[in-house]
């Protein structure tokens, strides 16, 4: 297992996670696909369709070559989606970074790894599956455990609250440094400055 991003003139692969459609948008689910949606800007680009069954747009990230992907299958299938974009652009694992929300993380949290389990997540469950490992990067989005007893299914697929929505722009930005220092300096680096004490 190693943590090291591929070479200075490899390509690396970005994944967000959602469920596509309109009414799926403003989910708390959907927050990989508003990071992607940041990234695409400041690229300068627009996603197009691809054989891979997702929307890919390329270009330079951190300093990077890079290229995006939001997968246009539901949540629970986007493995399929990630990894034949993967194997359309030879990518290996460990040049696959994987943005999503995360459940166990606070609202306004970030934190990156490389590896681990898939905590329940589908779509992580899914790409997992789907790559044949768990080597690869995670950019995880805090979305904060439901409130009483609402069922976490319910939770990730109802938008953020009145509160969040105020921050939202705020974090999903942050989210998107975090991400291009990832690709730019590497983990070790982007932990330090992103995780919060």
């Amino acid at each position: 297992m190693t943590e090291d991003l591929p070479g200075a003139g490899e390509l690396i692969l970005l994944a967000g996670l959602g469920n596509p459609g309109p009414q799926y948008a403003g989910n708390r689910h959907n927050v990989g696909f508003m990071v992607l949606d940041e990234l695409a800007g400041r690229i300068g680009g627009k996603f197009k369709t691809h054989k891979s069954g997702g929307e890919v747009l390329e270009g330079r990230l951190g300093g990077r070559r890079v290229v995006l992907v939001k997968p246009r299958s539901y949540m629970n299938l986007s493995g399929g989606p990630v990894v034949g974009a993967a194997r359309f652009y030879k990518v290996p694992p460990s040049g696959v970074v994987v943005v999503h929300d995360e459940l166990d993380v606070d609202f306004g949290a970030l934190k990156l790894k490389f590896g681990g389990g898939d905590n329940g997540h589908n779509g992580l469950r899914s790409i997992t599956k789907s790559l044949g490992t768990r080597d690869y990067y995670r950019v995880r989005f805090g979305i904060g455990r439901p409130p009483g007893r609402q069922d976490p299914a319910d939770f990730v697929l109802k938008d953020f609250s009145t509160v969040e929505r105020k921050e939202l722009p705020f974090e999903v930005d942050r989210c998107a440094d975090a991400t291009e220092a990832l690709v730019g300096t590497g983990l070790a680096a982007a932990q330090n400055a992103f995780h919060a004490g």
